[in-house]
């Protein structure tokens, strides 16, 4: 079972992808991570990103895609994935669709998980994530067992520099122009499932487990 998580920043992409994974024992794919991993690897591709990263250039497209197609080259990709954070154009949704027929996988579903706009900006401001893994939580709505400790790895948590109001809205306004389009491009061509984002998060991943009951008719259900 191959899936792809998208939606607006802060929507709960990552969250529930990390509840999925879990539940269907499926790796999940944050392309932030694997890039960083495949950077201090020095993986093929890796070694190409960290060029243009070391002269402050944007790692171009292909060498993003190359990193996700050694990433879901491994054998613990096998049976699926779910996917978060990329694509995030309909020039690399396409390039996705090449890397999967190549390793002879197939999208089963793409998830988009949708909020209001001025909700999702309120909720960034109490947003916290680890120093030390990555994990995140929601100081309301998903909050750490012992405040401001990391649940998974007893990290510091913090508040990250880019979710200042600024930055957050200058991220949507790049998500509209960049991202919405995907919407057209894969409507159609796999089932899309959208998913009220603006609800608790055992209510969105209810629904999202609801859906992919209906659209994949899981086994495991």
């Amino acid at each position: 079972m191959f899936v792809i998580i998208m939606g607006p920043p802060c929507a709960g992409k990552g969250t529930q992808a990390e509840r999925l994974a879990k539940e269907f024992a499926l790796p999940h794919i944050s392309t932030g991570d694997i890039f960083r991993s495949a950077v201090k690897e020095g993986t093929e591709m890796g070694k190409k990103a960290k060029e243009y990263m070391d002269k402050g250039h944007l790692v171009p497209d292909e060498i993003v895609v190359g990193i996700v197609k050694e990433r879901l080259s491994r054998p613990d990709c096998k049976e699926g994935a779910f996917l978060d954070g990329f694509p995030r154009t309909v020039n690399q949704a396409e390039a996705l669709d090449e890397v999967l027929r190549e390793l002879d996988m197939k999208i089963d579903a793409v998830i988009c998980i949708d909020a209001d706009e001025d909700a999702l900006i309120a909720r960034l401001t109490g947003r916290r994530v680890c120093r030390n893994c990555g994990a995140t939580y929601h100081i309301r709505f998903n909050p750490p067992q012992v405040r401001n400790i990391c649940d998974h790895c007893s990290g510091e948590l913090y508040q990250r520099s880019d979710d200042s109001i600024d930055t957050v809205k200058e991220r949507f306004a790049i998500y509209k122009k960049q991202t919405l389009p995907m919407f057209d491009y894969y409507r159609g061509k796999y089932p899309v499932i959208n998913i009220n984002g603006s609800k608790q998060i055992d209510e969105v991943y209810d629904a999202v487990i609801s859906s992919l009951k209906d659209i994949c008719k899981l086994k495991e259900f």
